[in-house]
């Protein structure tokens, strides 16, 4: 039985008409309001939102949508996903990214800038903002590479890339190593209160290590990669923070000694914020099993108390944002030894069903997920989106948080199928998804 009335899913490619979605529980992360309400949508934004029984009038010509009690939430923000364009396609592609994005209630995607060529110069901004408007179905921001090619010694220009439309500035899956230019880079993002985020690995400690240092890497044999890699190079960032004034991003930490630096740092006042990957979340170490490669990421999964670690601070408000770290990877970079695979996991689609794992286990509420997945990134970026407000674009998803479905790789739209989640059972199904307004998806009855 189709949640929306037939045609429904037609809306993307006509004019846009006003919707009521009435009977619906209405989740808002940005207040922490959960309750029964209804919601009017017109001209692609939020012009009504009713707490309480009583529908929204919107007149003749408005098209009425029964939730039927689900959850009506702000669409997800996801600020780090890779989407392959240009250079990567037969990895993934603007179009494929986003309609797995919209199958996962995502409704704004902040791209990785280490394509190839990568996003260091406007034109590829353009380009990457053209090709999204012909080809994708959600929102897709670019993030500009923080130093020229990538090569972490010559910083981009900052101004020109903000001007085309970079929302963030980093280079992607590399740390910049050298202290010297991320601190001149820091000091010029200031001035144009540029949003700077890196990744904390530091490289060298890092050397030749595939997973986490341990025991468990132990008995399978496998170089580790230890927490040092990962701390030396946060406490670096926030103490160059703390003297430049940047507003600094921390993209993924993945442990208890890194929550504290950053814990630390925001009481001291500096501009510091962070993200966690939803592995590192709902994932350990021992997910990687006899040496399944689907579960190599970067930061790799670690101890199980490092995970509780991640999801206490979560839950604490000292991580800011969650992010999917979708990095799919063609199927023969990852048909290798465990070693010589490639990092990275698809997990755009499988984002909130995964994140509603802790819901579920009581370790956190409903809104204040919603607030790390939607409102809190969409703030970081100067948006509009992520809570339920008259005025706010109207994207938005309704979910039913007690669906429960087996995760089939050969079912995500994602191009790539290396998915961590493959065969978990998890529960919580996006049924429709709107961006500005319009239905960009809408779940098949089974």
């Amino acid at each position: 039985m189709a949640l929306v009335e037939p045609g429904m899913a037609e809306l993307q490619d006509i004019e846009l008409q006003d919707i009521e979605i009435v009977n619906a529980r209405l989740v808002d992360p940005a207040t922490g309001r959960d309750g029964r309400g209804s919601i009017l949508i017109r001209a692609g934004a939020i012009a009504d939102v009713n707490w309480g029984e009583a529908a929204p009038s919107g007149g003749e010509g408005v098209r009425r949508i029964d939730a039927r009690g689900l959850v009506l939430a702000p669409g997800l923000v996801d600020l780090r996903a890779f989407l392959g364009e240009p250079g990567a396609e037969f990895r993934e592609t603007l179009s494929t990214g986003s309609q797995a994005a919209a199958a996962g209630g995502v409704t704004t995607v902040v791209c990785r800038p280490d394509t190839d060529p990568p996003i260091d110069d406007p034109a590829i901004i353009d380009f990457i903002k053209r090709r999204a408007r012909d080809k994708a179905i959600v929102n897709v921001l670019p993030s500009a590479a923080l130093t020229k090619g990538l090569r972490g010694k010559e910083i981009t220009e900052f101004g020109l890339l903000l001007e085309a439309g970079a929302v963030a500035f980093g280079d992607g899956a590399r740390a910049l190593r050298n202290p010297q230019v991320m601190r001149r880079a820091m000091i010029y993002g200031r001035d144009f209160d540029a949003l700077i985020m890196n990744h904390v690995e530091d490289p060298d400690l890092r050397g030749s290590g595939v997973m986490n240092e341990g025991e468990f890497a132990s008995r399978r044999g496998l170089p580790g990669i230890p927490l040092e890699a990962e701390t030396i190079m946060l406490e670096r960032d926030i103490r160059l923070a703390r003297a430049t004034g940047v507003r600094y991003h921390a993209a993924m930490i993945s442990c208890a000694e890194s929550v504290e630096l950053v814990r630390r740092a925001k009481a001291e006042g500096v501009r510091v914020t962070c993200g966690v990957s939803i592995n590192n979340l709902t994932l350990n170490e021992n997910d990687v099993g006899d040496y399944r490669t689907f579960c190599k990421v970067s930061p790799p999964l670690r101890h199980e108390d490092e995970r509780l670690a991640m999801v206490a601070a979560l839950a604490e408000g000292v991580i800011d944002v969650v992010v999917s770290d979708h990095d799919p990877q063609d199927v023969e970079t990852k048909r290798q030894p465990f070693a010589e695979a490639a990092d990275g996991a698809l997990g755009i689609e499988t984002l909130l069903p995964a994140a509603l794992r802790m819901v579920q286990a009581g370790q956190i509420e409903l809104a204040p997920l919603l607030a790390a997945l939607s409102t809190r990134p969409a703030a970081l970026l100067g948006l509009a989106c992520g809570r339920l407000a008259t005025g706010a674009p109207a994207d938005l998803m309704l979910l039913d948080p007690d669906a429960p479905h087996v995760v089939d790789k050969r079912k995500l739209k994602s191009r790539a199928k290396n998915s961590p989640f493959d065969e978990a059972r998890l529960e919580g199904l996006v049924q429709v998804t709107f961006v500005g307004g319009r239905v960009v998806y809408e779940a098949q009855a089974s």
